[in-house]
C-alpha cells in the first residue's frame, strides 16, 4: 500500500504525539453536545475552529461567546474559521472577518478554509496572514488547502491542512515528498467517512505520512450534500482513546 513506504528524514519516527483539530462542528444550539464534549479533561485536543454562520456572522453570538469562553478556559485554542474561497475572496473581506472573531470571540487565530494552493497565490495569502498574525499580536494560522500545495506555503502559517476528503481517497493517498523536510506538527489531516473497523489504519496512515493534528469521523458528506464534520463521530470515544494513548505508535 503507498502509505506503508516509509516517510524520508524520519518524520514518521519523531516519537511526536498526534492530537486532535477539530474543523469546526454546527452551532452550539444544534449540537451542544459536541461543544459539550470538548471541555472534558484528556481529551488531546490541538485546537478547535469556530464557525458562527460561515463566517463570524454580523453580531456576536450568545451561545458561540459561551461554547469559545469554555473552550478558552479549558486551555483549548479556539480558531475563527475564515472562508477564502480559493483566493477570489477581496482581502478587504478577509481582514473585517478576522476582527470580528477576535473582537467579539477573542480568538487564539484562524482556520483559512479553501485556501488556495498555487504558487501564484502565495503572496497574497503571505500577505493576509501577515495582516491576521499582526491582529492577533501572534496566535496560531492553519491553511486549510485540503491538499498538498505548493512548497512555499509551509513557510508563512504554522500549519497546513494536506488532506481533506472521503475516505476512499485517504486509504490510497500518498504524501508530497517535500513534507518529509518538514516535522508532523506542521500539517492536519482530515478525514469522512472512516469506517470503525479501519480507524486504527487512518491513524497509522496520518503518522506515516508525518500528519500530527488529525479528524477522522464516519460521518459522509452524502455526495457533497451536507458537512460531514458538523456532528461528532460515532466513535469520538475510542478515537480519543486511541489518540491519547499513541496508539498509531
Amino acid at each position: 500500500m503507498p502509505y506503508l513506504t516509509p516517510a524520508p528524514s524520519g518524520i514518521a519516527r519523531t516519537g511526536l504525539s498526534q492530537g486532535i483539530g477539530v474543523p469546526g462542528y454546527a452551532h452550539p444550539l444544534v449540537a451542544a453536545l459536541e461543544w459539550g464534549e470538548l471541555t472534558r479533561p484528556g481529551i488531546p485536543l490541538h485546537w478547535v475552529a469556530l464557525d458562527v454562520s460561515d463566517g463570524p456572522g454580523t453580531r456576536p453570538d450568545r451561545h458561540c461567546l459561551e461554547a469559545a469562553g469554555r473552550l478558552r478556559n479549558a486551555g483549548v485554542q479556539v480558531l475563527g474559521r475564515v472562508d477564502m474561497t480559493f483566493g477570489a475572496r477581496a482581502f478587504a473581506e478577509i481582514a473585517a472577518d478576522a476582527r470580528r472573531y477576535l473582537d467579539w470571540y477573542l480568538v487564539d487565530g484562524f482556520l483559512l478554509d479553501r485556501c488556495p494552493t498555487e504558487r501564484g497565490s502565495l503572496a497574497e495569502t503571505g500577505r493576509a496572514v501577515t495582516t491576521l498574525r499582526a491582529l492577533l499580536g501572534g496566535g496560531h494560522v492553519v491553511l486549510g488547502h485540503g491538499t498538498h500545495p505548493y512548497p512555499g506555503y509551509v513557510e508563512i502559517a504554522d500549519q497546513l491542512v494536506t488532506f481533506s476528503g472521503p475516505w476512499s481517497d485517504y486509504r490510497w493517498s500518498q504524501v508530497a515528498e517535500w513534507t518529509a523536510d518538514h516535522p508532523p506538527e506542521r500539517f492536519c489531516h482530515f478525514v469522512h467517512g472512516v469506517p470503525r473497523g479501519h480507524l486504527d489504519e487512518a491513524l497509522r496512515i496520518a503518522r506515516w505520512q508525518g500528519a500530527a493534528t488529525i479528524y477522522f469521523t464516519d460521518r459522509t458528506d452524502r455526495y457533497g450534500r451536507i458537512d460531514p464534520w458538523e456532528t461528532m463521530p460515532g466513535y469520538w470515544d475510542d478515537l480519543v482513546s486511541l489518540v491519547g494513548t499513541g496508539v498509531s505508535e
